[in-house]
């Protein structure tokens, strides 16, 4: 008898669903998913080689010397890395950011290394929200957008909120969209300029009204600068959040921005960037990072340093982009609406149709990936504004890069 008492409990157990984070149910697919979904039972032609400008990984060479410093770091395999990281490395991102913004700042209390700008993206929110204030705290994010930021709202117990960027409008933030109570509930604003995927950069304007609603409503800006190094003037580099603080005469007060070196040096796979600007917040995070377990690897910062220290690299990197959207451009802008970008590597097109089919029938006549812009936005205020765009890479070498645009406008025409 009692055997059986035994055996329906653990049947019981056996039959109950385990416990998970119920937040998760409220992500999306990932854009890739999205997209793999939307090519089932597509062959493409096998006599065209692929041409992959979905994603956003750089494919430039490394350079050497990175390569060289990692190596050589490899003794460092032997020692747990400290979650702050070396100072070396501090010191030589506090000199970076002296050189490329004119920012003196503390390499000890405002600069943290962190595993590339995307995990720093998502687990920042989760330091920041406090879902416990009354109402369900909002984080805002421009629309189309990182996907990251959203997921990094859910499973903070936040609501995210997105502000529609319009090519009519010149990609700028539609501030007026949320009402004064929801601003009231905003405990976490994500900025990404250069921008993913429109390439705006914010200028000194843009910046001075995010700061007035800061400080009215007491959030946080997280600035995504990952695509700052690449830009077309050398005159001209694009604002960065908290050098746009320091011009306005502002300090680092609720504000700090994520670098990468993926886009910079061509080490996407290195994982390597930081985070810089409130002291106040930096500690908090710091500490979150140390029961987080992600502290940088020995070489891996080795490298960093190497990477950070030098400029010549990041000069070339961008000539190669330079010289992409020379040609590209005006090509693929003869069949599509489309313009060379503030900055970034990402061409942003308008398709005739919708964006969906646009990738799907391109992939399948002439075996060219490119991303539906609807993956990359959500509906809001009865608009998606991604949607009838097309994201394009131009990540690949310049031959790949031409014969891709060759392709799409071949395509275009015949629609």
């Amino acid at each position: 008898m009692n055997g059986g008492r035994f055996s329906g409990i653990i049947a019981f157990f056996k039959l109950r669903p385990a416990a998970v984070n119920p937040h998760l149910a409220q992500l999306q697919p990932y854009p890739f998913e999205k997209l793999r979904q939307l090519f089932a039972g597509v062959t493409p032609p096998a006599a065209m080689r692929e041409i992959k400008l979905s994603i956003g990984e750089p494919q430039h060479a490394t350079p050497a010397f990175i390569v060289d410093a990692l190596t050589a770091g490899l003794k460092g395999l032997a020692n747990y890395p400290t979650t702050q990281g070396i100072p070396a490395l501090r010191q030589a991102i506090a000199a970076w950011c002296r050189r490329r913004y004119d920012l003196e700042l503390d390499a000890e209390t405002q600069i943290l290394p962190v595993n590339g700008s995307r995990e720093a993206l998502f687990s920042f929110a989760q330091t920041i929200i406090d879902p416990s204030r009354g109402e369900p705290p909002l984080v805002v994010s421009p629309n189309p957008f990182y996907q990251i930021y959203e997921g990094a709202a859910y499973l903070g117990g936040a609501e995210p909120r997105f502000l529609n960027t319009l090519p009519e409008n010149g990609f700028a933030f539609d501030f007026d969209a949320l009402s004064p109570a929801e601003w009231a509930r905003v405990q976490l604003f994500y900025v990404c300029s250069p921008a993913n995927p429109t390439g705006k950069v914010l200028n000194l304007e843009d910046w001075k009204r995010l700061f007035e609603l800061a400080d009215r409503y007491g959030f946080v800006i997280a600035s995504d600068e990952c695509y700052s190094e690449i830009f077309f003037d050398e005159a001209n580099p694009p604002l960065g959040g908290l050098q746009a603080a320091r011009r306005l005469g502002r300090g680092c007060d609720r504000l700090v921005m994520f670098s990468s070196l993926s886009k910079r040096s061509n080490v996407p796979g290195m994982r390597s960037g930081f985070v810089a600007g409130d002291a106040a917040l930096l500690k908090k995070f710091l500490l979150y990072r140390t029961y987080h377990g992600c502290a940088m690897p020995p070489p891996v910062q080795a490298a960093s340093v190497a990477a950070w220290n030098d400029e010549a690299h990041v000069v070339d990197n961008r000539n190669q982009y330079r010289e992409k959207f020379a040609a590209v451009t005006p090509r693929v802008a003869e069949v599509l609406h489309t313009a060379q970008p503030d900055a970034s590597f990402y061409l942003w097109a308008k398709t005739p149709g919708s964006d969906t089919d646009f990738a799907r029938e391109l992939f399948a006549a002439y075996n060219v990936i490119v991303l539906p812009g609807s993956f990359l936005a959500r509906e809001a205020g009865g608009v998606n504004p991604g949607a009838g765009f097309v994201r394009i890479a131009l990540v690949a070498s310049l031959a790949e890069c031409l014969e891709a645009a060759e392709r799409i406008s071949q395509f275009a025409r015949q629609l």
